[in-house]
């Protein structure tokens, strides 16, 4: 009988760039926080982070990927937050409508990120890994209880992250209503199958305070 695998643990090279790209990404989320990002280089985001210039590029190919590293952290802690506040919410089609309308609310709360969200050519594309497993599970969910009715999961997935990038751009730029998150989370379970009238009402209750760290 072959011995059990076991996941190799890493060597200390390894742990070493690990831990460089992770001080890496807090230094320029920081600097990034005190300063905005156009006016911020790469130097201040390596002193920040206490480690060599050329460092930098053994992780990053230059600022934009870095950008998209803060940016990709940031979206999985808004998932993971969100995750943790609908916990105890056993509907999936309640969970959905929370989910979007939280991360609307992020991006009316911190503009500078959500405007890297839209403008990143990969931003849908980051929506969709960053958030995908969650968006996933919810919607495996809702038709496992008969909640959703969709004809090709992967496509309702692409609308719905789609939309949402779209909202959130509308948002920004002043063109969308007060209630946006509201309507927004209504046509996703629209999407997803539920009827108007109670995709309507879902999307209206209050959200739940979203937990920090």
């Amino acid at each position: 009988m072959a011995p059990a695998r076991t996941n190799p643990v890493p060597d200390r090279r390894s742990r070493r760039k690990a831990e460089t790209r992770t001080k890496l990404v807090h230094a320029a989320r920081s600097v990034f926080a005190r300063q905005g990002m156009d006016v911020t280089t790469i130097n201040q985001i390596t002193e920040e982070a206490d480690v060599g210039f050329g460092s930098f590029y053994n992780h990053f190919e230059g600022k934009d990927d870095i950008v998209a590293a803060v940016l990709e952290q940031v979206i999985a802690e808004a998932g993971a937050a969100i995750d943790r506040a609908t916990a105890d919410i056993d509907d999936p089609a309640e969970v959905v409508a929370i989910a979007h309308r939280s991360l609307i609310a992020w991006a009316t709360d911190d503009q500078e990120l959500a405007w890297l969200l839209v403008r990143l050519n990969a931003s849908h594309d980051a929506i969709l890994t960053t958030l995908g497993s969650y968006a996933a599970r919810d919607l495996k969910r809702g038709i496992d209880a008969e909640r959703f009715s969709v004809d090709d999961r992967n496509i309702a997935l692409i609308a719905a992250g789609g939309a949402l990038i779209a909202v959130i751009r509308a948002v920004l730029e002043g063109r969308a209503s007060d209630h946006a998150d509201k309507h927004h989370a209504a046509a996703v379970l629209r999407i997803f199958g539920v009827p108007p009238e109670e995709a309507a009402e879902l999307a209206s209750r209050p959200l739940p305070a979203l937990p920090r760290g």
